[in-house]
């Protein structure tokens, strides 16, 4: 059974959350949530998902620029993710996820093979895992999917990363995709938007709403 459905050992609300790396929209809402677990009784989770996994069935009608980064730069970040995580176990994802996010998205490096061995040095994990990064026959590519499948499921095929699960009143999980929200909102601002998200996400057949804004993340280094 997977870690995001059985209880919370701590007795803190999980929250489940999946990324691809790659993502600089994933990369500050996880920071959101981080700032959110300050203030509320909650406990982030991490999972992995791919956005090449989720694209694979439809590279032919993507935008070239989207197509070549899924095809060329999204493959290595995630799988040394995945063997760090089956190699060293479920606590090592927060913290690798966060050094390779402050360096992709933070820093401006991209998603280099430099800046993934930089991440690995930075929060003490092995630098031979970088090996997984062009593996050919990923090693642990049925639980890189498996992990994938189980967060996508709950949302759908025509949404992206992130996604979050959070227990329902009814026991079932309560899960959507973002919210998208560029800056990181700090202290109360935080919180609200996070208790306001799940009062919306928690409405029986709720579907989306959305808002066409300029601002955004940079993803000139991607």
């Amino acid at each position: 059974m997977s870690q995001s459905a059985t209880e919370n050992p701590s007795g803190r609300t999980p929250v489940d959350f999946w990324f691809d790396p790659l993502c600089p929209w994933a990369w500050m809402t996880s920071r959101w949530v981080l700032e959110v677990e300050k203030l509320r009784d909650i406990e982030v989770r991490w999972h992995i998902m791919s956005l090449a996994v989720l694209n694979e069935p439809k590279l032919d009608e993507l935008p070239e620029h989207y197509r070549e980064l899924l095809t060329t730069k999204a493959w290595a970040p995630v799988r040394v993710v995945t063997a760090a995580w089956q190699k060293h176990g479920d606590d090592v994802l927060g913290p690798l996820y966060t050094a390779l996010g402050t360096r992709f998205h933070n820093r401006g490096e991209g998603p280099t093979r430099e800046a993934v061995e930089g991440a690995l040095a930075d929060v003490g994990l092995p630098a031979d895992l970088i090996d997984y990064a062009d593996q050919e026959n990923f090693e642990f590519d049925a639980e890189l999917r498996a992990s994938h499948k189980e967060g996508i499921d709950l949302v759908g095929q025509e949404v992206g990363t992130p996604v979050i699960a959070v227990p329902g009143a009814d026991g079932e999980q309560l899960a959507f995709f973002g919210p998208v929200v560029t800056p990181t909102p700090k202290g109360e601002d935080a919180a609200r938007l996070w208790d306001g998200t799940l009062a919306v996400a928690s409405i029986p057949g709720f579907y989306e709403i959305k808002r066409t804004r300029t601002a955004g993340p940079d993803f000139s280094n991607l």
